[in-house]
């Protein structure tokens, strides 16, 4: 048997395999619950409480809207069910949990009648005011009109299905009247009832007065509210049930043998049809009711759901359980508690949250990082020594002026060329390796700008074969003088090793060694520039990847030993006549250049970015200075302010002198 329901909101009620003929025009719960969900998503509330009645409408309802806050990221803080039979302990329990929540909000899926006992008893508590929000009209119900009810209930939101003016029901309710219906005795009823009468020769216990109902009694006269409909959505529910069964009556008359719905184009037999005939019309009903809705069914059997919010005003509290993370936090969930219950925890560096209540930070690019307030990514610095910078403005003028040094004293080597002085110090050596010693002041330039392929492949292979020259020189130079006092018997074996072949092969072999190393550098594993992210996190370091950190050290091992071998020859010469020795001197800049160089290794192992190769460079133009004022000022001071030194009366007097002593 078909039935159209004008009250019942169960939702399990929609399933069509247990209850194909049911239909109703009051919307399913389901309904109800999404209307609550989406008002919370709203507002922004994410901690509400939940209260359901112990019945199929409460905890149904109930669970399938703890479900859908849940689906749609808000936490339940409490969910409990008010008995429909009273229990004193279960309400005082309840209230005790209502007054325990930090929520202030509270969902009630309960009709009045069942709620009642807990909001009398949440009013008697004085608990804090909370905001309630119902599937019932309680705001409007005359049980909750008291002052006691009216502080608790302040700011409740109720959801109550649409009620519509229904054209001439108004009237219709003023014109009845017992002699108009006098068949009807629940009109008689009503009568006695309104008017505290009773009728005669009727056993009526509604009366509350012996006065005699006349039937003269007017409605019009009554209390307006009695009449009122507008309170309550159940009139316009009933109203759209029948004559939902009206217009399938209608439809169902109206087939047309050979057209019909049934087997075969059939039509019900108007007289004397099936319910389940009936029910196929009223399925497929759709019309426009006197109020301008149109009134159908869906697969579910369910009108549509338009819902009235009853608000007593329009602030609305906040209720969550966390305020939500700021810009820069994000949320970290607290053990054992809801996922709307969480600590907000600063992002790591390298990581923003641009936009509040964020669950995760967002980790910059390799090319950012995150600002002071971490929701923001910014470009990281740039670093390299360039010329703009001051560092590298400064060691620029200090490579230009180191340049100049053994340029000058070459000019004045050759200006003085003939000089006993620079005769006596194999001036072509002198000339080579002054040659040499700017060429490697000037190397120092390579270090300095944006790293390149080309940059990175000349920085450390230049000033290896440069400074090896310049050891390979003063090594030649050691020796020289080594052998020229060894020599100076006619008779002795050395003597054909004057001159400047062998200095020469001191000076090829030496670099070839080191041009060697330098290409097996190039053609195995060369440097290359690269970015380094990770020395400075805010930061970006361009520069150069030697490719084989071996082969740098192979070309620093290697021009060491060259240093070490002139150094010990030195050493062991330093005692020969000052007329004619530059062994001294030698050893004094070995001494200073060995010294630079093992100081340097620990300052550039220590170091990175810009700071790494100004190390470097301090290293190369140190140690270049040192070759300089050690072994060619001297003789620069000779040259050009003790000229009567710069004689070779001078020199051989000296060498007598000392060959007495």
């Amino acid at each position: 048997m078909q039935q159209i329901s004008y009250g019942s909101s169960v939702s399990l009620l929609s399933d069509k395999v247990q209850f194909p003929s049911f239909l109703r025009t009051f919307p399913s719960d389901q309904f109800l619950v999404y209307g609550l969900t989406r008002f919370a998503l709203h507002v922004h509330w994410n901690w509400i409480g939940i209260l359901s009645e112990g019945t199929d409408f409460g905890e149904i309802g109930g669970k399938l809207l703890k479900e859908d806050l849940f689906k749609n990221g808000i936490c339940t803080a409490f969910f409990e069910i008010i008995p429909i039979v009273y229990s004193k302990e279960k309400i005082q329990y309840i209230t005790k949990v209502i007054q325990l929540s930090s929520a202030k909000v509270i969902m009630a899926i309960a009709h009045e009648s069942n709620i009642y006992p807990l909001i009398k008893e949440v009013a008697n508590q004085n608990l804090p005011e909370k905001l309630w929000l119902t599937s019932d009209s309680l705001s409007l119900s005359a049980t909750f009109s008291s002052n006691t009810f009216l502080k608790i209930l302040n700011g409740s939101i109720m959801f109550v299905p649409r009620t519509a003016k229904m054209a001439g029901f108004q009237q219709f309710l003023y014109s009845l009247h017992p002699f108009t219906y006098p068949n009807d005795i629940h009109i008689k009823i009503f009568w006695e009832e309104v008017f505290g009468c009773k009728w005669p020769n009727t056993d009526s216990d509604n009366v509350t007065e012996s006065r005699i109902c006349t039937g003269s009694e007017n409605l019009l006269k009554v209390n307006a509210q009695l009449l009122d409909i507008s309170t309550s959505g159940q009139p316009y529910t009933v109203y759209n049930a029948i004559y939902a069964v009206a217009h399938g009556l209608k439809d169902l008359s109206l087939c047309i043998t050979g057209k019909g719905p049934f087997e075969n184009g059939t039509c019900a037999n108007v007289n004397n049809f099936k319910p389940w005939q009936l029910l196929h019309y009223l399925r497929n009903v759709r019309f426009m009711n006197k109020a301008g809705e149109e009134i159908f069914f869906d697969v579910n059997g369910d009108p549509p759901a338009v819902y009235d919010l009853i608000a007593w005003y329009l602030n609305v509290p906040v209720s969550i359980c966390t305020e939500s993370c700021g810009l820069g936090h994000h949320k970290v969930l607290q053990n054992g508690q809801p996922p709307c219950c969480f600590d907000c925890i600063p992002c790591s560096q390298g990581e923003i949250a641009n936009i509040t209540g964020a669950h995760d930070c967002i980790k910059c690019p390799d090319d950012s990082w995150s600002n002071k307030g971490q929701d923001e990514c910014i470009k990281k610095f740039i670093e390299f020594l360039s010329y703009q910078d001051f560092l590298g403005a400064i060691l620029t003028t200090i490579t230009s002026i180191t340049a100049l040094l053994p340029a000058s004293v070459l000019i004045i080597f050759v200006k003085y060329r003939h000089t006993p002085i620079v005769k006596a110090n194999n001036r072509e050596l002198s000339y080579i390796l002054l040659i040499a010693l700017v060429l490697c002041s000037l190397c120092s330039l390579i270090f300095i700008g944006k790293p390149t392929v080309l940059m990175c492949m000349l920085r450390q292979t230049v000033f290896g074969i440069m400074f090896a020259l310049c050891v390979s020189c003063v090594l030649a130079k050691t020796i020289t003088v080594v052998i020229a006092f060894k020599a100076t018997n006619p008779n002795s074996k050395l003597r054909k090793w004057m001159g400047p072949v062998l200095p020469g092969c001191i000076i090829c072999f030496c670099t070839i060694v080191q041009i060697t190393l330098c290409v097996v550098w190039l053609s195995t594993t060369p440097p290359f520039p690269e970015k380094n992210m990770k020395f400075k996190l805010d930061t970006i370091i361009i520069e150069c990847n030697d490719g084989s950190s071996n082969a740098l050290w192979w070309l620093l091992g290697y021009m060491g030993l060259l240093a070490s071998i002139s150094l010990v020859v030195a050493f062991l010469a330093r005692t020969l006549p000052d007329s004619f020795n530059e062994a001294k001197f030698i050893t004094f800049s070995m001494l200073v250049f060995v010294s630079v160089w093992l100081s340097f290794i620990p300052a550039y192992l220590s170091t990175r970015g810009k700071y790494m190769v100004a190390v470097e460079i301090f290293a190369i133009l140190s140690s270049s200075s040192g070759l300089i004022i050690c072994i060619f000022i001297p003789k620069c001071y000779i040259i050009l302010v003790r000229s009567e030194m710069n004689t070779r009366e001078y020199l051989i007097r000296k060498e007598t002198f000392i060959g007495k002593m």
